[in-house]
C-alpha cells in the first residue's frame, strides 16, 4: 500500500474524513469498516490496484454512492451487495478475475458498467433489465452470447464487444435506437484484412517529446530518417502498451489503420515498427501541425457518453462545414473500406479551430463490418455517432439560425441521422454529399 493510501486509511480511523465526496484508497486487502462512517457524503470510491476479494454485505448503506472504481482487485464474483446502492451508477470492475455476475449484483440505477478484461462466459437477464443503462464495456472476456433482455435496453448508446468468443454479432443488437458506438474486434468472426506494411527500423527513428497519451498507447513527436529514401521527416510514432484495453487489442488497432489506406482527413500510416528494445508494438504516422488540437476532452462520469468540450469552442459556419464534411469523408471512406470507426467522437478528431481541417484519429476501436445487410444497419450505427457530432458542433455555431437557411437544412440532416429508426438513416456517403451541396450553398 502507498504511503498516500496509508496515511489515508489513517485519517479515515481518526474521523478527519467526515464529509468527504470522493476517496481514493488504492492497495487495500480490505475494505475498512470506517468507511461506511461517510455513507451520508461520499459519491465516488476508488479502491484500485488491491487484493480485495469482497465487499461487505452492508456495503448498500453508502446509499449516495454514484461511482465505484474496483480496477486490478481479486474479485471472482461481483458482490452481490452492490444492487442494494440505491444511487450507484458507475460500476467498474477491470482487469479482476471475475467469473460470475450474479443476478441481484446490479444497482437498480446502472449507467456505465466497466467489465474488461476479465474471465466472464456469461451475463445475468438482469443487465437488460436496468433501464438507465448507457455504456458497457465487455472486451476482453470469454462471452459467447448477450442476454435477450438487452435487446429492450432502449437507452444504450456504446458496447465494447472485442477480443471474446463471438461467433456472430446478436442480430437484435444493430436495432438498438440509440446504439452509436461500438467495437467487436478480436472475435472468431470478426478478420481485419491483413494489408502488408513496410517494416520501418527503429534506428531510423530519433524519438521526442510526448504529443499524448491514449488507453492504447503513447504518440511522440519524432524524426525519421529515412535511409531508403534519403530523407528526414517529422513524424508521429504511436507506442501501443501491448495490453487489452477497453475497446481491443492492439494488433486489431494496428490492422485497421492499415487497411483504412490514405485519406485527408485520416492519420494514415508510413509503416510499422517491430523492433522496438523493449518489443513494443509502433507505428509510424505523419506528423500534423502544430497548432491542431483535439475537438472536445472525452466523456465525465458525469456526461457519461458525451464529450466535453471547453466552454469558448465557438465556429464560423463556414469553419463547421469544412470540419462535418472533413470527418463524414473519411467515415464514408473507411465504410467503403469495410472498417468502422466505433469511436467517432470529437475527442478523436484533431482539427484546426481556424480553418476547420480535421483528421479522425485513433482506430482502437475499429472492427471490420459484417457483409450484407447487417453491415449496412453497422454502417447506419456508425451514421448516428456522427448525427450527434453534428449536434454538437451546431451548437456551438455562431450564426443566425434565423438569418441562415443552411443552420436549418444541417438541423434536419442531425435529426435524420439520429432518429430511432436505424434502417431509415442515411449512410455517410449520402451525409458527405448532403454537406457538400449545403457548402455550395454560400
Amino acid at each position: 500500500m502507498s504511503h498516500g493510501a496509508t496515511n489515508a486509511l489513517a485519517a479515515l480511523g481518526r474521523g478527519d474524513l467526515a464529509g468527504a465526496r470522493e476517496l481514493r484508497l488504492p492497495g487495500l486487502r480490505e475494505l475498512p469498516r470506517d468507511l461506511l462512517g461517510l455513507a451520508d457524503t461520499l459519491e465516488v470510491l476508488d479502491v484500485g490496484d488491491g487484493d480485495l476479494e469482497d465487499l461487505p454485505a452492508d456495503f448498500g448503506r453508502l446509499h449516495k454512492l454514484r461511482a465505484l472504481f474496483c480496477y486490478g482487485n481479486r474479485f471472482e464474483r461481483l458482490p452481490p451487495a452492490l444492487g442494494d446502492c440505491p444511487a450507484l451508477e458507475q460500476v467498474g470492475f477491470r482487469r479482476n478475475q471475475l467469473r460470475v455476475i450474479p443476478a441481484e449484483s446490479l444497482p437498480p440505477r446502472l449507467r456505465w458498467l466497466i467489465l474488461t478484461d476479465n474471465r466472464l462466459e456469461r451475463l445475468p437477464a438482469t443487465l437488460g433489465e436496468r433501464p438507465l443503462l448507457q455504456k458497457l464495456m465487455l472486451t476482453g472476456n470469454s462471452l459467447k452470447t448477450l442476454p435477450v433482455t438487452l435487446a429492450g435496453a432502449a437507452r444504450l448508446e456504446l458496447i465494447r464487444l472485442g477480443a471474446n468468443r463471438f461467433d456472430a454479432l446478436p442480430d437484435w443488437l444493430s436495432d438498438l435506437p440509440n446504439l452509436a458506438w461500438a467495437s467487436w474486434s478480436g472475435n472468431p468472426f470478426d478478420e481485419m484484412e491483413t494489408v502488408e506494411a513496410r517494416r520501418i527500423p527503429w534506428s531510423e527513428i530519433e524519438i521526442g517529446d510526448a504529443l499524448g497519451e491514449g488507453a492504447s498507447g503513447r504518440v511522440h513527436r519524432a524524426l525519421w530518417r529515412d535511409a531508403a529514401g534519403g530523407r528526414t521527416l517529422p513524424v508521429a510514432v504511436k507506442l501501443f502498451k501491448g495490453a487489452i484495453t477497453s475497446d481491443g487489442l492492439p494488433d486489431n488497432e494496428i490492422a485497421a489503420c492499415l487497411v483504412a489506406g490514405d485519406h485527408p482527413n485520416l492519420i494514415g500510416a508510413h509503416g510499422r515498427i517491430d523492433d522496438h528494445p523493449s518489443g513494443a508494438q509502433a507505428l509510424l504516422t505523419p506528423l500534423l501541425p502544430g497548432g491542431w488540437r483535439a475537438l472536445a476532452g472525452p466523456p465525465s462520469a458525469e456526461s457519461c457518453s458525451r464529450d466535453v468540450y471547453a466552454s469558448d469552442c465557438r465556429m464560423t459556419l463556414s469553419t463547421l462545414l469544412r470540419l462535418a464534411r472533413g470527418v463524414a469523408d473519411a467515415t464514408a471512406h473507411l465504410h467503403e473500406r469495410g472498417v468502422s470507426h466505433g469511436d467517432l467522437y470529437a475527442h478523436n478528431i484533431l482539427w484546426d479551430s481556424e480553418k476547420g481541417d480535421c483528421a479522425l484519429t485513433d482506430f482502437g476501436a475499429a472492427s471490420r463490418l459484417p457483409a450484407g445487410v447487417t453491415g449496412g444497419a453497422w454502417r447506419r450505427i456508425e451514421t448516428r455517432a456522427f448525427g450527434l457530432l453534428l449536434g454538437e458542433l451546431l451548437d456551438r455555431c455562431n450564426a443566425d439560425e434565423s438569418a441562415d437557411e443552411r443552420l436549418a437544412g444541417l438541423r434536419k440532416l442531425a435529426a435524420s441521422c439520429t432518429q430511432p429508426d436505424v434502417g431509415a438513416r442515411p449512410e455517410m456517403a449520402a451525409v458527405s454529399a448532403e454537406l457538400g451541396r449545403c457548402a455550395a450553398m454560400n
